[in-house]
């Protein structure tokens, strides 16, 4: 435990986290506004209107499955901030040059790199904490002027709300994995964001085109083999027919954060520290 107070001492001592904090409440604004104005279209029944099939118009009609989206505005950007935290939590200590006071004082490296998956875990609760409130707050008054209720009894929405908080655990892992991978701290954190944002969209484009090629919408469902579709796919409380159940994307990002914990101890036990 002092090893994980030691890292958190170092994220509250320096200004990375709050200006990622205030980059996390710009995206749940703006999230929370376009998934507003999702459920209203979708819930007025004008969900053919914007393009939709059918059948996905019909299961966008859906007032828990929208709730459970409400209240979960601003993952997509979240996870990558809190995934930036994890990066500069490792890659901190070889650009400050700490490293080895680090590991002379902490011989043991598993324990140091176990201390840093806590500590980051614990960021990403709190990340999750403030934007769930917030989102709670203006899910509520949104669905109860609409007259469709909170919401706040069903399952639906307690599971996107718990399988939420994995997510903003399970990708401060996957940030301290990518840290021990890439140690420079520039490029870990432009390689890490571009793959994020820039590869989703690719993913996602290359699925669709293969999708159209095979005739098959059930091809579009391996999308979930990325992680930031998985975190999607996970949280979501709406049965899409075009997207896996969710909880294909909660196993898929379990893998990917076992996979990411195991690799950063692996490579700090055998790496040159000097």
């Amino acid at each position: 435990m002092n090893l994980v107070r030691s890292e958190l001492l170092k994220i509250r001592t320096t200004s990375t986290w709050w200006l990622l904090a205030i980059g996390a409440f710009g995206a749940v604004a703006l999230a929370f506004a376009f998934n507003a104005w999702i459920a209203h279209t979708a819930l007025s029944g004008d969900a053919t209107n914007v393009g939709l099939s059918p059948e996905e118009a019909a299961a966008q009609n859906d007032v828990a499955g929208q709730a459970a989206n409400l209240y979960t505005s601003g993952q997509y950007f979240g996870l990558l901030f809190v995934m930036l935290i994890g990066i500069l939590m490792v890659t901190n200590e070889f650009f400050h040059q700490t490293a080895t006071t680090t590991f002379l004082s902490t011989p043991r490296r598993t324990s140091v790199i176990f201390s840093k998956l806590l500590a980051a875990s614990a960021v990403g609760f709190v990340f999750w904490l403030v934007t769930t409130v917030v989102d709670l707050v203006a899910g509520a008054v949104f669905l109860t002027l609409n007259d469709y209720g909170t919401q706040l009894g069903e399952w639906e929405v307690h599971r996107a709300l718990l399988l939420n908080l994995l997510a903003y655990a399970i990708w401060t892992v996957l940030g301290v994995g990518i840290g021990t991978l890439i140690t420079n701290q520039l490029g870990a954190v432009i390689t890490a964001s571009v793959v994020y944002l820039v590869g989703t969209q690719v993913v996602g484009l290359l699925f669709l085109l293969l999708s159209n090629l095979l005739k098959s919408e059930s091809v579009l469902e391996w999308q979930v083999l990325w992680p930031a579709v998985a975190s999607q796919v996970m949280i979501s409380g709406i049965d899409s027919p075009m997207l896996p159940p969710w909880w294909t994307g909660a196993l898929v990002l379990v893998g990917y954060a076992v996979a990411a914990g195991l690799a950063g101890i692996m490579i700090t036990r055998r790496r040159d520290i000097s």
